[in-house]
């Protein structure tokens, strides 16, 4: 329970919570605004850079609320230009954000759990079980630590909620962070296009994912039950195969939209010519894509990558039935960056301690 005299997280405030928070201090209506470009498009850290505020209010604010931002960020630098970064939260626990460049996208790659309340077996995360989940201020705080980091002309083009977590079990907070990131008036001015929401198949959640304009991305893994409950068995527990597919051809998908299934490939496990048509059948009539995510391998893993001709040829069975199909490019992997790495960073790099900085848009 907070403390009766505790400070108020002017970052972890809803845009109606800081409207309230404004007329309690009896202050003109157009503070909240004020205060939340500044939390949001100025990336102001402390209360004293408000400077459009005169000196006695923000003297007020300081007396009476603060903004929690990640104060240590370690940020492991891969040969590729991967960047991960480890945030340490208030309670100390770590969170891991990932920016991937790649040709003209620069994509950051975000966490909502600190840890994963499933246990896909091809996935480090999950060997950390859930530790808590992630507020709404913890998540958009990755986005604009990861802009506070942005070197030169850089600018992140998309948004994936793919890190550490299952998103669809903090839907609230998800919900809430993506509100701050796709606000034009005071928030990031994200285009809901260029954000995608991953899900290990809480099918009976998709529909909460249409109302926020996002992308929707499903991890499949497995093309038959029996295979999904040994790679997923969490997920699996939760809805079957047969429902989540059913549960996606009822997704309300806008005009020029499409699901994204994504299909770890593991080795002699569901790489076979057989789970490629059996994939085929399973996504007969959806109007979507396919990424093929070669197994990153981690120590202590049963699994093992695929060798390239294999997804090649998984790949072409695809390609010949119709599907549009990629193969993604793992990044990242000499710093436990890669899909599926994140939860057990290699020690022995810098941490470098945030300080206010000027704001680089």
């Amino acid at each position: 329970m907070p403390q009766p005299n505790a400070l108020t997280n002017l970052l972890g405030l809803t845009e109606p919570q800081m409207v309230k928070f404004v007329q309690v201090q009896e202050w003109p209506a157009y503070r909240a605004g004020q205060i939340l470009r500044w939390l949001y498009q100025r990336r102001a850290r402390t209360i004293a850079q408000m400077t459009d505020l005169s000196t006695r209010d923000r003297l007020t604010l300081t007396q009476r609320a603060t903004i929690q931002r990640s104060t240590r960020c370690t940020v492991l630098q891969s040969q590729d230009g991967t960047r991960k970064f480890l945030l340490t939260l208030d309670d100390g626990m770590t969170i891991e954000t990932v920016l991937i460049p790649d040709d003209q996208r620069l994509t950051l790659c975000v966490s909502t759990q600190v840890g994963c309340m499933l246990d896909c077996g091809f996935c480090l995360t999950g060997t950390m079980g859930l530790k808590r989940n992630l507020k709404s201020c913890e998540i958009v705080d990755q986005v604009l630590t990861a802009q506070d980091q942005l070197i030169a002309d850089e600018r992140i083009t998309n948004l994936v909620f793919m890190g550490m977590g299952e998103p669809l079990a903090n839907l609230d907070a998800l919900a809430t962070a993506i509100t701050c990131l796709t606000n034009k008036s005071w928030g990031l001015g994200w285009s809901p296009r260029r954000i995608t929401v991953s899900t290990a198949g809480l099918a009976s959640r998709l529909k909460d994912v249409a109302v926020l304009g996002v992308n929707l991305a499903i991890s499949l893994n497995g093309t038959t039950e029996k295979q999904r409950q040994d790679l997923m068995p969490a997920a699996s527990e939760i809805a079957s195969l047969k429902s989540l597919i059913a549960a996606c051809r009822r997704y309300p998908l806008p005009p020029n939209r499409r699901l994204t299934f994504e299909y770890v490939l593991l080795a002699g496990v569901n790489d076979h010519p057989a789970d490629a048509q059996r994939l085929v059948k399973l996504l007969k009539g959806l109007r979507c894509k396919v990424n093929l995510i070669p197994f990153n391998e981690f120590p202590g893993s049963r699994f093992r990558r695929p060798p390239d001709h294999d997804v090649l040829q998984f790949q072409s069975a695809l390609r010949q039935a119709g599907i549009d199909v990629f193969i993604r490019t793992s990044r990242g992997r000499d710093v436990l960056g890669a899909c599926g790495q994140l939860g057990n960073s290699p020690a022995g790099h810098e941490a470098v301690t945030l300080t206010p900085i000027e704001s680089r848009c």
